[in-house]
């Protein structure tokens, strides 16, 4: 066994100085609109950085992008702070930048639209931000000034991390919708650290803030803007340049997905989720540089040091997240309308809600009780079911089986097997609603340009049918 190279690997920290709050409705606003633990934001880091410093062995940091909340100065300065530990430690640290690092306001054409404010009690307010040209530099104690190799347009790095050992960090923070990638001239730029890197026996890691592969085929269909711009050229360089590895961020989902070429070449694109969202959870990247073997683990924290909660952190990150700030309202539709309405907002529309009050009690109501029998006879699903099976879903909620489901999204590894009945109904019920809109004439494609059927893009969401495993990857270098 060789020299072992361990490295973690975190994202999408979204990082708000406690400088910029107060509680008040505008914050929590905030967080259910953007379904991510904000206030919590700077001890959540804290607990995963305190994990970093007690592994001794740990020698490099890598953080992919959305350092901070919405480019406030303070936020930037706070968070820089933050790594000073890391690196008063010995611990190497790199960054990559992207499109919450800073503000474009609007100005100069600039899609960027984030303003930086600080949340009162009542309203919020205009703080001093960070403009995309002032960001260039503002990380250069950690990558650009360690790097051999810098793209000059985008500022993207190529640096040797460890023995044998580099890290080529993309920096794609365009403007947050048209342009999220490289030029040709940094695509030419990659393919050429990449020679470099093979003609010295050098393992390479990769990374970049936007996905180069969706986490699912429809997010790609629905939301190319959020990819990686280039996604297929880089894929394309990746691959016959023989780079096994990147890492990337930004959809918050915690993802394992392979690319493979016509030729069969390949290699995995490892998104891990934000650290405020979802499960809470980062990379541990362990290389043996003889064997050139290389491990990739899943880390968690299990409290929040710091934050005065009996929650554990997971419950804690869970009850802002979508799925479980829905999981909160539903019953309260159903049974308590003022208390619905005050958790709602700031997450929905409370002036819809109102409008329809009637509507959504009534679907509240509906949502409550609807037991999975009634999806299976909608499937005829009921051939080839045991009676455990049948029993079982005469007693299990529809709305159970669903926010099991949504939970998964962001943390990976969907939960129901084909081999389960709960993907036996959702499965059925996805191809019938096919066959529904296929003899009207309206299949799917009709309504989302390039989908082959609901079923194609359900079945993720149901089963992993990436690399079956989300947490976890053994790969050769």
């Amino acid at each position: 066994m060789g020299k072992l190279f361990t490295m973690y690997v975190l994202t999408d920290p979204h990082y708000l100085s406690k400088e910029l709050w107060v509680p008040g409705n505008p914050i929590i606003r905030r967080e259910r609109g953007d379904q991510i633990a904000l206030r919590a934001s700077p001890e959540i880091l804290d607990t995963f950085f305190d994990m970093i410093l007690e592994d001794k062995d740990a020698e490099a940091v890598l953080i992919t992008g959305d350092l901070v909340n919405a480019g406030e100065v303070i936020s930037h300065r706070d968070f820089k702070a933050q790594l000073k530990k890391l690196t008063s430690a010995g611990k190497k640290v790199f960054v990559t930048t992207a499109t919450h690092d800073y503000c474009g306001c609007g100005e100069d054409g600039d899609e960027n639209i984030f303003h930086a404010v600080g949340y009162g009690e009542n309203e919020c307010y205009s703080v001093e931000y960070i403009n995309r040209k002032a960001l260039y530099h503002l990380y250069n104690d950690y990558g650009p000034d360690s790097a051999d190799s810098i793209h000059d347009e985008s500022g993207s790095y190529s640096a040797v991390i460890g023995d044998g050992v580099r890290l080529i960090a993309l920096n794609d923070n365009g403007n947050g919708r048209s342009c999220c990638g490289l030029s040709d001239s940094g695509f030419e730029w990659v393919r050429e650290e990449l020679k470099k890197a093979k003609n010295a026996g050098e393992c390479v890691f990769l990374a970049v803030h936007h996905p180069v592969l969706p986490p699912w085929d429809i997010y790609k269909l629905v939301a190319s803007f959020e990819m990686f711009g280039g996604s297929d050229k880089l894929c394309a360089i990746m691959c016959e340049e023989g780079a096994p590895l990147i890492f990337t961020g930004h959809t918050h989902v915690h993802n394992i997905r392979k690319y493979t070429d016509t030729e069969g070449r390949f290699f995995y694109d490892v998104s891990t989720t934000a650290l405020c969202a979802a499960k809470g959870m980062m990379r541990k990247v362990e290389l043996d540089t003889e064997t050139r073997r290389c491990s990739i683990t899943s880390v968690g924290i299990e409290k929040i040091k710091g934050l005065d909660t009996p929650l554990s952190a997971f419950e804690y990150i869970y009850g802002l997240n979508f799925t479980g700030l829905l999981q909160k309202l539903v019953p309260l539709a159903a049974h308590d309308w003022n208390a619905f309405i005050a958790d709602a907002d700031g997450f929905l529309s409370t002036e819809k809600l109102e409008k329809h009050r009637l509507a959504v009690k009534a679907a509240a109501v509906i949502a409550q009780n609807l037991k999975m029998s009634v999806p299976a006879r909608f499937a005829k699903k009921y051939n080839g079911l045991t009676k455990e099976e049948i029993k079982k879903l005469r007693s299990v909620r529809v709305i159970d089986c669903a926010f099991v489901i949504m939970r998964h999204v962001f943390r990976g590894n969907a939960p129901y097997t084909p081999d389960t009945v709960e993907y036996k109904v959702f499965n059925g019920v996805c191809e019938k609603a096919d066959k529904i809109l296929n003899a009207v004439h309206k299949p799917i494609g009709s309504f989302i340009k390039g989908a082959s059927s609901i079923a194609e893009i359900a079945r993720p969401f149901l089963y992993n049918n990436r690399t079956g495993n989300d947490d976890n990857l053994e790969l050769d270098m």
